[in-house]
């Protein structure tokens, strides 16, 4: 079976876990495209926030990674970019729930806000938990309305009822 490529992305903040993160994903059989940053050097994390989620928004990657010191940052940038559902997670249960009910395709770590061994957990929890889908399809689709009205410049209202 030809294993999915992830791509990965940090600044300085994120450097350490990310070098150990590629190395956890190689073993487990993932291909890695990582964009970088390649040291501890200060960096502004927005440039390789926009690498990962411009390839998973056009359709280059189906899934990356973002590490800078808390993963806030990260996640900010990445929710900007067109069909990008990034998620930061600090626990299994965030990592399983943002995949099985908001198919999240982007997981945004904290390089200074969680230790190794609970990152490794989470990114494993994030990889093998499946999207349920049904009637969580539908916060999909109103997700991807609003992001379109949020494209075209105007303000959305939701399609369908509340509950």
């Amino acid at each position: 079976m030809d294993m999915e490529t992830i791509w990965i992305g940090n600044d300085h903040g994120g450097y350490a876990l990310k070098l150990r993160l590629i190395e956890y994903l190689k073993d487990k059989g993932y291909r890695v495209n990582d964009v970088g940053c390649d040291s501890t050097e200060i960096v502004r994390y927005p440039y390789f926030a926009a690498k990962v989620a411009g390839a998973v928004s056009h359709g280059q990657a189906k899934r990356g990674i973002l590490i800078c010191s808390t993963g806030i940052g990260m996640s900010i940038i990445a929710n900007k970019y067109k069909r990008v559902r990034a998620s930061l997670c600090g626990t299994t249960y965030l990592a399983k729930m943002t995949r099985a009910h908001n198919d999240s395709n982007i997981l945004c770590l904290g390089g200074k806000t969680i230790g190794e061994f609970e990152a490794l957990d989470i990114l494993e929890t994030w990889l093998t938990t499946k999207y349920m889908g049904g009637r969580h399809d539908i916060s999909l689709g109103l997700i991807a309305e609003a992001e379109q009205a949020m494209f075209d410049d105007h303000d959305w209202e939701p399609s369908g009822p509340m509950r």
